[in-house]
C-alpha cells in the first residue's frame, strides 16, 4: 500500500480528478495548503496599495492506492496537473503499514 501526496495548483483540481476516475482510482482527500518553492513570492497591487505574496494557495490531494496502481494514479496526477510552468507541484509516495477502515474494521488492501 501506498500514500501518494501531489500538491497541485487549485484550478487544476477538476482535471486531476477526472484523470484520477479515469484510472479506475477511487478515494481522494483534498487540503488546501500554502506553501512556495522555485515559484517563490510575487508582488500585487489592492486599492492603490503593493504587497508581497510569499505564499501561493494549493492543493494537497492524498490518496492511498495498492502497489500495483501506483504508476497510473501518477500518470492520472501528471495528465491533470501539468501545465509546464514553474509551480505545477509536486508528488510524494510514502510506504503505508496499515489501513484500517473505522465502519467495518477491514484492514490493509480490505480498507481501501
Amino acid at each position: 500500500m501506498k500514500r501518494i501526496d501531489a500538491i497541485i495548483r487549485q484550478n487544476n483540481l477538476d482535471q486531476v480528478r477526472e484523470a484520477l476516475v479515469d484510472k479506475g482510482i477511487e478515494g481522494l482527500t483534498v487540503t488546501e495548503v500554502l506553501g512556495y518553492g522555485r515559484q517563490k513570492g510575487h508582488t500585487e497591487f489592492y486599492r492603490g496599495s503593493e504587497y508581497e505574496i510569499n505564499f501561493h494557495r494549493k492543493f494537497m490531494l492524498t490518496i492511498i492506492v495498492r502497489d500495483d496502481q501506483v504508476d497510473e494514479t501518477l500518470d492520472a496526477i501528471i495528465a491533470g496537473a501539468r501545465t509546464g510552468q514553474i509551480g505545477d507541484g509536486k508528488i510524494f509516495i510514502s510506504n503505508l503499514e496499515e489501513v484500517v477502515r473505522i465502519r467495518t474494521g477491514e484492514i490493509n488492501q480490505a480498507a481501501c
